[in-house]
């Protein structure tokens, strides 16, 4: 195994930035970490004071990092002119806010011409700010909605509203009233979306940023393969446990691919998988790493936001759903190493589990504490804030005892300048992951503040309760057809927004139509919501995980994201399982949490042993007829239905068991 990770993706380093610029990104980028940390663990700040500074911050780095004209050209003259004025705009945004919050509150909708104004600055800077960190598909739903709000009689376009079907037909607003929505009240701009990627999200990014410079990704890499080197397809399964673990420091399943990738892909080809698999399987399950606890990327901190629940209690109904979206993985990725006759690793070409472990068990103790102060009731905030201490304790602390006491053993004595070396490559370090942490933040924080414009304006139109009229005619009151229809809307989405951005979006349109029109519980709705908005990971045509899954490979992208979308196929399945089995989520009896798990669990490994026709031995043609109506029984919310499923399921298992054991020569 190779002693460094591959290198992080940090947003904004392929451009070729001057000095200066750099210099300034990384002032901004410390300062907004430094300011994160203040308000998380030392001085709590108001609501809208930490919304706004955090904004401005995130906007200026967002400006330094990707000049207006794309990274692979200079700036020049006038790039540097376009850049300096969203600059100062930026700082417009979040210092009027932040100076002149008691006045305007006082105001409260008899807003001034300034306000006005700074709000129109605001509104262009934010989407300009979008549209450089996060892409072009986002900026433009945004100044969508921003049009829709305009298209009215009373509006400030009434001929855009001729072209609205009746149904999404409204009144219009104009330009101060859209402007006070989106700038200066709570359900824009500075919304919910917002208010979460200025405390939990960025204070969790950073805990990821130290994890990652300290090694902590090499670490669970490691791990995995010391566990699962030697089995079949060894090199495939360390890539499933190995992304499980990153996902809880990593809040992209593209860093995770890049990241755990860069070693699990070239190993699964060597050991036999076609290259278009191992790029499709590390997609698939990188994309899982988004859906782990405790982090799920950034989605537990919205939902528990959203749905008014404590943090622990989504992180802990979490929990079996992603064993079995991994559980679905992992099958898939035995099945193919039985059906190609592939061995593990050797074991001198493997880490040893006590090795790992004794050089890298104190990145567990973050973890731990992060878990128990979660279990404690604190606020995650400063759960973040108490993590990236005590990560930082314990780097400092390995360091001092291996500096002091173990060094002078192998000939390096402590000195003055060994000591002021190490002093400065810890500084270093140190600014390094403040940086790191900013840098990666900068784009979840624009996509939140641009799904904050289209939730304003989903909330002043009343397009939510619209959008659920619509979904609730289409399907005719189906609940599995208006599931199909979340899925498609979210797989669109998908192409031109982030994960964080699709779901907020989503829910805002489909979610009360799920809670209130088809009854299913509000924490499943968002659950479901979550999962789906992952599907353009690996879902073709646009698997951008899967993608970065087919370069490392060396494989053709649709190749490896058909491959992708086989292997992530619990996404799909286990939302669905969640919504008729509402059981394994919002509680019950413990036997029949028991009966369910182990149900869904079956179903799903019956599925990829159906998928791929191939279990203990090959299967014949009417065994895997005969599973699918057995799988779809127990998805039914019906006792009856379940156990004649599993029954089912249960005897082909233990035929096919049995066929391989009589000739074992064909497994």
């Amino acid at each position: 195994m190779s002693e460094t990770a591959a290198s992080p993706v940090v947003p904004g380093s392929q451009a070729n930035h001057p000095k200066t610029i750099l210099w300034l990104i990384t002032l901004v980028a410390v300062g907004l970490s430094l300011f994160q940390l203040y308000s998380a663990g030392i001085q709590p700040l108001g609501l809208f004071y930490q919304r706004s500074i955090h904004l401005a911050l995130v906007m200026m780095l967002a400006f330094l990092m990707f000049p207006v004209f794309g990274p692979k050209r200079d700036r020049g003259v006038l790039g540097g002119a376009i850049d300096l004025v969203f600059f100062i705009g930026a700082m417009i945004t979040g210092g009027y806010m932040a100076l002149f919050l008691d006045e305007i509150i006082n105001r409260a909708g008899f807003w001034s011409q300034t306000d006005i104004t700074v709000g129109i600055i605001a509104t262009i800077t934010v989407l300009e700010a979008s549209r450089r960190a996060v892409g072009l598909g986002m900026t433009i739903i945004g100044l969508i909605a921003i049009l829709y709000a305009f298209a009215g009689p009373r509006g400030e376009l009434p001929w855009l509203g001729q072209f609205l079907p009746g149904i999404l037909e409204h009144r219009g607003y104009n330009l101060d009233r859209l402007v006070g929505q989106l700038y200066l009240g709570q359900e824009g701009i500075f919304g919910l979306p917002m208010g979460v990627a200025a405390t939990y999200i960025f204070i969790f990014v950073l805990f990821g940023a130290f994890l990652e410079i300290t090694g902590a990704g090499k670490f669970f890499i490691d791990l995995a393969y010391a566990a699962t080197g030697r089995q079949r397809g060894g090199p495939a399964k360390a890539a499933v446990i190995a992304s499980a673990g990153m996902g809880s420091i990593s809040g992209s399943a593209i860093a995770n691919v890049v990241t755990t990738g860069a070693f699990t892909i070239p190993l699964m080809k060597r050991l036999g998988y076609k290259p278009h698999q191992a790029g499709g399987i590390e997609a698939a399950a990188s994309t899982g790493g988004q859906i782990m606890p405790p982090l799920m990327g950034a989605g537990a901190f919205l939902i528990a936001e959203y749905t008014r629940l404590p943090y622990l209690e989504v992180v802990k109904v979490s929990i079996l759903p992603a064993f079995m979206y991994f559980a679905t993985v992992y099958l898939f990725v035995h099945i193919i190493a039985l059906k190609e006759g592939m061995q593990g690793m050797a074991k001198d070409e493997l880490p040893q589990m006590s090795d790992v472990l004794k050089h890298g068990w104190h990145f567990l103790l973050p973890l731990a504490v992060l878990v128990w102060l979660l279990m404690m009731n604190m606020s995650p905030m400063r759960v973040g804030y108490y993590a990236i201490v005590c990560m930082l304790l314990v780097a400092v602390l390995r360091f001092a005892v291996w500096f002091l006491f173990v060094a002078p053993g192998e000939g390096q004595p402590v000195t003055a300048e060994r000591l002021g070396l190490a002093c400065r490559n810890g500084l270093l370090k140190l600014i390094e992951g403040l940086e790191l942490g900013a840098r990666n933040a900068v784009a979840v924080t624009m996509a939140c503040a641009v799904a904050g414009i289209i939730v304003g304006v989903v909330g002043l139109t009343g397009l939510g309760l619209k959008f659920s009229a619509m979904m609730l005619a289409f399907s005719g009151g189906n609940l599995l057809l208006a599931l199909i229809m979340v899925l498609l809307a979210s797989l669109v989405l998908g192409m031109g927004l982030p994960v964080t951005a699709s779901y907020i979006v989503l829910i805002v349109l489909v979610g009360p139509a799920l809670a209130n029109e088809f009854g299913v519980p509000l924490l499943i709705a968002h659950l479901v919501v979550f999962w789906y908005s992952q599907d353009s990971n690996v879902t073709p045509p646009i698997a951008l995980a899967g993608f970065a899954g087919a370069a490392i490979a060396g494989a053709k992208p649709m190749e490896t994201s058909f491959q992708s979308w086989k292997f992530a196929k619990g996404l799909y399945l286990v939302p669905l399982f969640m919504v008729y089995n509402p059981e394994i989520i919002v509680g019950g009896p413990v036997w029949l949490l028991i009966w369910k798990g182990f149900t869904g669990l079956l179903a799903l490994g019956a599925f990829a042993a159906t998928l791929e026709g191939y279990l203990f031995t090959r299967m014949a043609i009417w065994q895997r007829v005969l599973l699918l109506p057995a799988i779809v029984g127990v998805f039914l919310p019906s006792l009856v239905f379940d156990v004649a499923g599993a029954a089912v399921m249960l005897a082909i298992i233990s035929l096919n068991f049995w066929q391989a054991r009589r000739s074992p020569a064909t497994a």
